[in-house]
C-alpha cells in the first residue's frame, strides 16, 4: 500500500495528520498546512460544510430519559424539572407523584428559600464543574431570578463555559442571547450557529430555530428538512409549520404523513399515567 503524500510538500509518508476540517488531504505538520492555506482555503471550506450538513440533518438518536421512571422527557421544559441538589433532570410526574418534600431520585430535602437553591446550583458548578447548573444559573442571571440581580455579563460568561463543555442547552441559550441582543449586540450569524450546534446535539428548539432562520432567508427546503426533524421528535410548533408547508405545497403527502406518524410515536413515548396527574396537580396551582 503505498503512502499518503503531504499536499504542501509532497512528501510521502504514513504518518501524515489529515486536515481537521474537510478531511481531504493530509500534511507532514503544522508548518506544510499553514504554508497551504490559502490554496486549499476555497476547497476546505465547501467539503467542511457538506459534512457538517451531513451531520445536521441526521435525525437525532433518542432523547434523554427521566432517571427515575426512564421515559423520554417530553420536548416541554415545563414538563421536567432540573435538581440543584444531584443535577438531574427529573420528569413532573415523578416529582410531584412520588414526593412533596424532597428529591425523588437522591432525597435531599427540598431548598427552603431562593438563597438555598442558587447556593446548591453554585456548587454543582465549583464541585462538579456541571454544565446544566451553568445554564440554570445563568437564566437567573439574565432575567434577574431567584433573589439574584440582573447581571447580563455573568449570564454570558456562564453561558459560554457551558457550551465549552458540551452542552446543548448552552448552545442554545447563547443563541438566543445572540438573537435577542442580551449581553451583546443582535448577531444572527452567531445565534444560528450556536443553534445549528445545538441542533446537532438532539436540541429540537435549537433546530426549528434553524428552521425558521432558514425560512426567513429564502432557503425553504432546508427549513422543511428541520421542520420535519424537529416535529419527528415531538415538537408541535414545528409540526404546525409541516402541515402549513404542505398546504404551500413544499411538502409531500408522503412525508407529512410520515411526519405525523413519527410526532405521535414521539409523544406516546412520553406519556404515563403519573405524568399525566402531575398535570393535573400543576394546573391547580395555577
Amino acid at each position: 500500500m503505498m503512502p499518503d503524500q503531504c499536499a504542501s510538500c509532497g512528501k510521502a509518508d504514513a504518518n501524515l495528520k489529515a486536515c481537521k476540517a474537510c478531511k481531504l488531504v493530509k500534511y507532514c505538520g503544522v508548518e506544510c498546512q499553514v504554508a497551504h492555506r490559502r490554496a486549499h482555503k476555497k476547497a476546505c471550506r465547501e467539503k467542511a460544510k457538506e459534512l457538517f450538513d451531513v451531520q445536521l440533518f441526521t435525525q437525532p438518536q433518542r432523547k434523554d430519559e427521566c432517571p427515575i421512571c426512564m421515559l423520554t422527557l417530553p420536548c416541554d421544559d415545563e414538563a421536567s424539572s432540573y435538581m440543584s441538589c444531584c443535577g438531574k433532570n427529573i420528569c413532573n410526574g415523578c416529582r410531584y407523584c412520588l414526593t412533596r418534600n424532597c428529591c425523588p431520585f437522591c432525597n435531599t430535602a427540598n431548598p427552603r428559600s431562593h438563597e438555598e437553591i442558587n447556593n446548591r446550583i453554585s456548587e454543582r458548578i465549583e464541585n462538579f464543574n456541571d454544565p446544566e447548573a451553568m445554564v440554570v444559573l445563568g437564566s437567573f442571571y439574565l432575567q434577574g431570578q431567584h433573589g439574584l440581580p440582573v447581571d447580563q455579563s455573568k449570564a454570558f460568561e456562564l453561558l459560554q463555559r457551558a457550551c465549552e463543555l458540551g452542552c446543548a442547552a448552552g448552545h442554545y441559550n447563547l443563541g438566543t442571547v445572540y438573537q435577542q441582543g442580551e449581553a451583546v449586540e443582535i448577531n444572527m450569524k452567531k445565534a444560528v450557529h450556536h443553534y445549528e450546534i445545538a441542533a446537532t446535539m438532539g436540541h429540537i428548539y435549537a433546530r426549528h430555530n434553524v428552521g425558521i432562520a432558514e425560512w426567513r432567508n429564502g432557503n425553504h427546503q432546508r427549513a422543511m428538512k428541520h421542520f420535519m426533524i424537529s416535529a419527528k421528535s415531538g415538537l408541535k410548533e414545528s409540526l404546525d409549520n409541516v402541515k402549513q408547508c404542505f398546504r404551500l405545497e413544499y411538502v409531500t403527502k408522503e412525508d407529512l404523513e410520515k411526519t405525523l406518524r413519527d410526532y405521535q410515536v414521539s409523544c406516546d413515548e412520553t406519556k404515563s399515567d403519573q405524568r399525566d396527574r402531575a398535570a393535573v396537580i400543576m394546573n391547580a396551582r395555577d
